[in-house]
């Protein structure tokens, strides 16, 4: 079937008025080469999550999250945790990025902590496991790479049955694959370009600059993002891979 013809649903936790919401759906819609019309967006923080969702798309994204940690008592959160667990159960197609990795890893028994000492926004070098250099997919990358990334909380403890696919300096657990199945997802943001990821950074500046200090935020809004080619390919050699 035509790319043009499949059905997206991007789950999102972002708050009304917030236009990261329109602006991740186009990001997500750029690097897989489709077209927003193409992804229908549902906010776990509003929208009833049920597994009949399914029968409406074609594959699942889970996107970022500007002001949620997967540690935050919401019910809209905890909801998304069950979700996504099940659907990796039933192999059902999904890519989640960051916030999405987080919940993941959280919902199938693993552990993610608040951790801003080790804290990764900007550009960084990562290299692949053996298990990513052995993936269909993560393969595409070539051992070493660049990833666009923003995170505080981190993946402390892997759930059982998956692969850790990548690491960094700072993170070891980057990337997971269920064992067998179309189910990804990553620390990183693979549907960001450098420039997109600058951007949402100076957005936040406030905040990092509450992490970081704002001289430090300053510095790094100017010297720390850079290109990321491969990964930017990613999200497209998973559908050339599992669906095409």
């Amino acid at each position: 079937m035509p790319r043009r013809k499949y059905r997206f649903t991007l789950l999102q936790a972002r708050n009304p008025g917030d236009r990261v919401r329109q602006e991740e759906r186009e990001q997500f819609a750029a690097r897989m080469h489709i077209t927003p019309a193409q992804v229908q967006t549902v906010c776990m923080l509003e929208d009833d999550l049920s597994i009949s969702l399914l029968s409406e798309t074609d594959m699942l994204l889970v996107g970022g999250s500007g002001e949620y940690s997967v540690r935050d008592q919401h019910d809209g959160i905890k909801r998304a945790k069950d979700f996504l667990a099940e659907v990796a159960d039933r192999g059902f197609p999904m890519f989640a990025s960051c916030f999405g990795f987080q919940l993941l890893v959280d919902g199938m028994g693993g552990r993610v902590e608040k951790d801003e000492e080790n804290a990764e926004v900007g550009s960084f070098h990562l290299e692949l496991t053996d298990a990513g250099r052995e993936d269909p997919v993560f393969s595409s990358l070539g051992g070493k790479f660049v990833g666009q990334l923003g995170h505080k909380d981190r993946a402390m403890v892997m759930p059982e049955g998956v692969d850790n696919l990548a690491f960094s300096e700072l993170c070891p657990h980057q990337a997971l694959r269920v064992h067998g199945k179309p189910v990804y997802a990553a620390q990183f943001h693979p549907e960001l370009t450098w420039l997109d990821n600058r951007g949402r950074f100076e957005r936040y500046m406030d905040d990092y600059g509450r992490v970081f200090g704002l001289t430090e935020a300053e510095r790094m809004l100017n010297e720390d993002f850079f290109p990321s080619e491969a990964a930017s390919r990613l999200l497209d050699t998973f559908l050339k891979v599992h669906f095409e």
